[in-house]
Formats: structure tokens, C-alpha cells, sequence
């Protein structure tokens, strides 16, 4: 407000405006920069790989991207309705900067967003159940609007890692928006879990459970 009310008397527009008008402009220019300043909190509490946005995506049908469903779910509804969106293909086929965009959009909107890569989140994972500090993590997983998994699937999941990971997607199945990203087509997630009923819970929901699938090329 400080800043707007400086700019209006450089410019000599104060005294041109009624006090209805003065303060219409006041509040607007608080309003949109509380709103900036969360955005950029929410962007950097995510901590994407790439910084994305929508309007930059390529989205040639030979790609397997699809206008009509990259402009629906710009619209955020999915992360309303608690769904999944599944992105797999080839290294390098963009999967990554897709869903950073779709990450960043969602902070625009307001919502908050978690990026991880899996390797990454296994070892977080593991470092809290040292620190003791595991239960605190998984809650914040689980309360964030919307979670990003990226790099799904390049090592198998064994042990506890694969108790945590079934863990999240139950705290998560139908309420909370995720995004999984893989080189490994969808058919193939379940060899990637070494017990077959951790394997029914934490990998057959999402064969079931998304809004889109976006199969690059």
C-alpha cells in the first residue's frame, strides 16, 4: 500500500482521485501482492526441478499431449477432487517439466505443492525414521494439496521404503491431488514392489485411481 501511495504522488494522480477511489487502488495493490508474496512461498517451498509454466508447454498430439486435457486440468479441478495424474515415456520425453508446470500452476491457484524426486523422498524418508522425526514427515506429505513424484520406478521398492510408499499413497487415495512421473509404462509398477500385497495396496490404486494419463513419445 506504501509503495502504491508513493507512485500516485510521483505521478500526481492523488489529487485527481476521490477517497472511495484512493483506497480501491490501495487495497488492490495490498491484495495482489500478499498474493504474489505467497506464490513465491509456494514455489519455493516445492522445490520443482525445473521452473515451468503452462503456456510453455509443447503440446504437439505426437508427443501424446492433448490441448483439450492439458486445458481442463489447468483449471486446478483435479487437485479439488483429490485425483491422479500419471505421466510416463521415454528419458527425456518431458514428463518432468510437465508436471513442474502443472506444479507451478497449482501455486498459483494457491495450493500448497510438494516436488520430490523418489529417490530423494525414499532417502528423507529414511533419514526421519533415524531422527525420529518419520510421523511429523508423513503428516506433511499427507496435508499438502498436492504431491509430485517424479522418477517413479528406476530402482524397486523393498523393505520399509515400500511400507512408507503405501503408506503415503493411503493417507492420500481420494483425497489428495498426486502426480506420478515414470520411465516404467503403468503396466510394469507392480514387479516393482517385492511383496505382492504391499504391491496390491500401493501400486493398483493408481491404475484405478487418475484423471489423466499422458503417455510421451
Amino acid at each position: 500500500m506504501t509503495a502504491c501511495l508513493k507512485t500516485l504522488e510521483e505521478t500526481r494522480k492523488i489529487s485527481e482521485l476521490s477517497l472511495y477511489d484512493g483506497l480501491h487502488l490501495l487495497l488492490q495493490a495490498e491484495y495482489d501482492q500478499r498474493l504474489q508474496n505467497r506464490y513465491q512461498r509456494l514455489l519455493k517451498n516445492a522445490a520443482f526441478r525445473y521452473q515451468a509454466s503452462m503456456p510453455e508447454i509443447n503440446a504437439d498430439p505426437q508427443r501424446g499431449v492433448d490441448q483439450t486435457k492439458l486445458t481442463i486440468l489447468t483449471m486446478g479441478d483435479y487437485i479439488k477432487s483429490g485425483e491422479c495424474i500419471l505421466l510416463t515415456g521415454a528419458s527425456g520425453s518431458g514428463k518432468s517439466f510437465l508436471a513442474s508446470a502443472f506444479g507451478s500452476q497449482a501455486c498459483k491457484q494457491g495450493y500448497t505443492v510438494l516436488y520430490f524426486n523418489m529417490q530423494k523422498l525414499l532417502m528423507r524418508l529414511k533419514v526421519a525414521r533415524l531422527d525420529g522425526n518419520i510421523i511429523k514427515l508423513l503428516e506433511k506429505i499427507a496435508k499438502t494439496e498436492l504431491l509430485i513424484l517424479d522418477d517413479f520406478g528406476l530402482t524397486s521398492l523393498q523393505g520399509q521404503a515400500q511400507l512408507d510408499f503405501m503408506e503415503i499413497i493411503e493417507d492420500r487415495h481420494a483425497k489428495r491431488a498426486t502426480i506420478i512421473a515414470s520411465q516404467i509404462p503403468i503396466s510394469g509398477w507392480f514387479e516393482l514392489f517385492s511383496e505382492e500385497s504391499v504391491a496390491y495396496s500401493g501400486a493398483y490404486p493408481f491404475t484405478l485411481w487418475f484423471l489423466r494419463t499422458f503417455v510421451f513419445h
